[in-house]
């Protein structure tokens, strides 16, 4: 990760508790816990795809908006929620809880998009980055390549 970007990432993981290294093994183990479950094997940590995650979370936490950055050609999940009052676990979590929703053949994106990108099994990287704006943090998670490819099935 580039030095410039540190500082926002080290204090959005302080009042998660949380630190770059801790964040990434704690996501990459929800990602992989996921993953074993419908049979797909884990994912790797790309610090390019983390790098371009960070770049995209100071933004949102500085605009204080949640919305995926256009036109990148990787996978991305968005979450924000109350400065300091969840853990890594419980951000990704709320992509995992998407998962009662899906239903093999069916499409519904707006419904279970965070949960078949984090275990579409043609993706193989991710890079996560956290940020910390005025009342809020934002994880931004990059996957690739990227899932949830109209007529395809995740896993």
């Amino acid at each position: 990760m580039r030095p410039t970007c540190l500082l926002p990432l080290l204090l959005a993981a302080c009042a998660t508790g949380a630190g770059p290294a801790d964040l990434s093994s704690r996501l990459l183990a929800v990602h992989a816990r996921e993953r074993a479950a419908v049979g797909v094997p884990p994912l790797r940590w790309d610090p390019a795809l983390a790098a371009d995650a960070d770049r995209w979370a100071r933004n949102l936490a500085r605009s204080g908006r949640l919305a995926h950055e256009p036109g990148i050609n990787e996978g991305e999940n968005l979450w924000s929620g109350t400065r300091g009052a969840f853990t890594p676990e419980q951000m990704a979590g709320a992509w995992v809880a998407e998962r009662t929703a899906f239903r093999a053949g069916a499409r519904d994106l707006a419904r279970t998009g965070h949960y078949t990108q984090m275990v579409w099994r043609g993706t193989t990287a991710m890079g996560c980055a956290l940020a910390a704006g005025a009342g809020q943090d934002v994880l931004v998670c990059r996957y690739s390549p990227p899932g949830n490819i109209a007529g395809r099935s995740p896993f």
